[in-house]
């Protein structure tokens, strides 16, 4: 069975930083799509959801806009481990991150919601002063 933890969600002063992590079970995370998804404060995951950042088993990586410049993925494939490294943190950054996973058709990857298929359940991560 496919399973995704996520930890690493805490409350943060605008300018701070955090290391999200996304630990696989059940397969091995390396050879999928692994992306990084916020959910808004106080929406579902069906009503608003938005992509974030992604990194491919060839280790590319794409990134929102947004976020450019300022988070990082990686990943650890002897842990099975994905990481967002989340520097510069704004307010409008505060959300729930989950990461899912989700079939590789290329070498690079997509933050597109249907592209994936197994979700964890997410860390809440809040920046404010």
């Amino acid at each position: 069975q496919l399973q995704l933890v996520e930890t690493g969600g805490d409350l943060v002063q605008p300018g701070g930083s955090l290391r999200l992590s996304c630990a696989a079970a059940g397969f091995a995370s390396g050879g999928y799509d692994i992306g990084w998804f916020q959910q808004a404060p106080g929406k579902d995951r069906g009503a608003k959801i938005r992509g974030i950042s992604c990194i491919s088993p060839t280790g590319n990586t794409d990134y929102a806009d947004s976020v450019k410049g300022r988070f990082t993925m990686s990943k650890d494939n002897a842990t099975n481990t994905v990481y967002l490294t989340m520097n510069s943190l704004k307010p409008e950054d505060t959300g729930v991150y989950v990461c899912a996973a989700g079939p590789s058709r290329s070498s690079f990857c997509l933050t597109i919601e249907g592209s994936y298929a197994a979700w964890g359940r997410g860390t809440q991560v809040t920046v404010s002063s």
